[in-house]
């Protein structure tokens, strides 16, 4: 009882990683099946077809790429507008700034069939084409506030006095952005892009309400799902994950080698 009331927390963060992990897991192993039937849901025989020709599925490499491409763009649109926002909320004061503030928490707090069906209503009025651009700008919508939080709480933590060093020094507004603000801030930037990308790549609702005839990774998954799921997209969500841990691994062994080296 000592030892467990000593560790709890250790072995709760770990049963909660194990429950996260899981559905992953379930994934990879699944992504080596070879099925009988359409559908992959049974365990039958191991087999590496499926990772031979991840493109073997028509349509499936096609909606991959769109989906890349809207969040590669999306992704980019939302971390210079909202880096710009939240230096704008945090260094200056202006008329209606506490409203904008609030209004800027309302895509994380409202249900995204809202924000759906909204542009949805304001794009059929303008006579727009569903389509790639429709999408984008949803995207890039949704995905603001989540870099503005992100930027704006790395904006708020920032010493002015360091900038005033820098003026002191002779730097220029832009010499002192480039080389003291922007460095500072630069892991907020990257926080609200990469979860910007994630957002944007993985988005269903207000994708399927805009998209028109195009059709993204998640909207094909959900179509497949309906028909029977292809071992393919397994294998693709298998890359996609090890992708993502080997990002997160590579990220904590540079910032261990940099405190490594700031250590005297």
């Amino acid at each position: 009882m000592r030892w467990i009331r000593r560790n709890a927390v250790v072995v709760a963060g770990l049963l909660t990683l194990a429950y996260m992990i899981l559905p992953n897991l379930v994934v990879m192993v699944f992504s080596f099946n070879k099925p009988k039937g359409r559908f992959n849901y049974a365990w039958q025989t191991f087999s590496l077809d499926a990772w031979k020709d991840p493109c073997g599925v028509a349509d499936l490499c096609e909606s991959l790429s769109l989906s890349f491409q809207i969040a590669v763009w999306a992704t980019i649109g939302a971390t210079v507008l909202g880096t710009m926002i939240a230096f704008a909320l945090v260094r200056y004061r202006f008329r209606a700034r506490g409203a904008i503030n609030s209004l800027i928490f309302l895509p994380m707090a409202m249900p995204e069939v809202v924000m759906a069906a909204s542009l949805l209503t304001l794009f059929l009025n303008m006579g727009a084409e569903l389509g790639f651009w429709t999408v984008l700008i949803a995207h890039i919508m949704f995905c603001l506030s989540f870099v503005v939080t992100a930027v704006k709480a790395r904006v708020m933590s920032m010493d002015p006095k360091l900038e005033e060093a820098a003026r002191d020094l002779y730097a220029g507004p832009v010499q002192t952005f480039v080389r003291v603000t922007l460095p500072i801030a630069a892991p907020g930037i990257a926080a609200g892009a990469l979860l910007a990308f994630a957002l944007s790549f993985d988005d269903f609702i207000i994708t399927n309400f805009n998209a028109g005839s195009s059709v993204t990774f998640p909207m094909f998954v959900w179509g497949s799902a309906q028909r029977g799921t292809p071992v393919q997209i397994n294998v693709i969500g298998t890359a996609m994950f090890a992708i993502a841990v080997l990002m997160v691994i590579g990220g904590q062994l540079v910032s261990a080698r940099r405190k490594k080296a700031a250590t005297p």
